[in-house]
């Protein structure tokens, strides 16, 4: 069953504006994995972390309140379950479990979930909102990431801290930035800011 995208109403993401089908969301939980992986491979190393600079947050936050929390979340999975399985996708080409920033891959997943939420809520219609969203986004990879650094680095909360949160911040700041540009401006020009 098909039906037109209609004007989007209060709950509604960017993808809602897509005619709704199966294959859409098909389309979309694929793509947004694949796009997840595709930006995980700009990946910069960062002195004195085993856990590089990469796109991959950026776009984990940005599929999560671009699909909503269920399209997502599956998005996310898809990246996460193929990456522990062996395709090359995580940061500059690894795959599998356990790895150093391997946290940090499961605090997108529980991130775009979240995002996505927070985006049906309008998280994602202001330059302000956006930037909450995006923080609490961070927060929640951060939250995950951090500790299983710590755990699988043998680091003290302190030194997990330091090799992987502060290093990352400015380069937090910036993608938050250009969320905070890009999607209150995709809602403009769909004519919409409910």
């Amino acid at each position: 069953m098909t039906t037109a995208a209609a004007a989007p109403r209060t709950g509604a993401v960017l993808a809602d504006l897509l005619p709704a089908t199966r294959a859409r969301d098909l389309a979309l939980v694929v793509g947004g994995a694949v796009l997840t992986g595709l930006a995980a491979q700009l990946s910069v190393p960062v002195p004195g972390s085993p856990v590089p600079v990469t796109g991959q947050t950026f776009a984990a936050l940005l599929v999560g309140t671009s699909l909503g929390a269920r399209r997502g979340f599956l998005s996310l999975a898809l990246y996460t379950l193929a990456g522990a399985a062996g395709v090359p996708w995580f940061s500059a080409g690894s795959s599998g479990a356990g790895g150093a920033s391997f946290g940090y891959v499961l605090g997108m997943l529980l991130a775009a979930t979240a995002v996505g939420a927070l985006a049906r809520r309008g998280g994602d219609r202001s330059v302000l909102r956006t930037a909450g969203t995006m923080v609490a986004g961070s927060v929640i990879i951060y939250a995950v990431g951090v500790p299983y650094l710590a755990v699988v680095a043998g680091l003290s909360p302190s030194a997990a801290i330091s090799a992987g949160l502060v290093p990352f911040l400015l380069g937090d700041a910036l993608k938050a930035a250009l969320a905070m540009g890009a999607l209150p401006a995709a809602w403009k020009l769909m004519g919409r800011r409910d």
